[in-house]
């Protein structure tokens, strides 16, 4: 998707033509670059470099992440609750607690999200 401009650009009104319209230069983060892999990767694979955009290796990152450490958000939240021996953060949600018991492992993937953003992205 980040070979279409219209997906990485912003889009624009433009009041002459009447129209929306998508005219930029991608950042670096959707120009395609080559990265030399580690000696490990070379003896596997035969390649010696691989051509990837930045963000496909920020993906993975913020992937890995999600898949490993985000179900431990829902421990954490339920230390959290059991620390103030609460059983339910709400009863919107008759028999599943409240808002906060659905998403208890989001809250730790958006701190990491906008850490991660602030210190490797920005």
């Amino acid at each position: 998707m980040s070979g279409w401009r219209y997906f990485v650009c912003p889009v624009e009104f433009n009041n002459d033509s009447n129209r929306f319209q998508v005219d930029c230069e991608p950042s670096e983060l959707f120009q395609p670059q080559d990265y030399t892999l580690p000696s490990v990767l070379e003896s596997f694979t035969a390649w010696t470099t691989v051509r990837l955009y930045p963000f496909q290796i920020h993906s993975i990152a913020l992937s890995s992440f999600a898949s490993i450490m985000g179900p431990f958000g829902g421990f954490f939240a339920s230390g959290f609750k059991r620390a103030f021996k609460i059983k339910d953060f709400a009863n919107t949600i008759p028999g599943h607690g409240g808002i906060m018991d659905r998403f208890d492992c989001q809250y730790l993937m958006a701190t990491f999200v906008n850490v991660y953003i602030a210190s490797f992205i920005r």
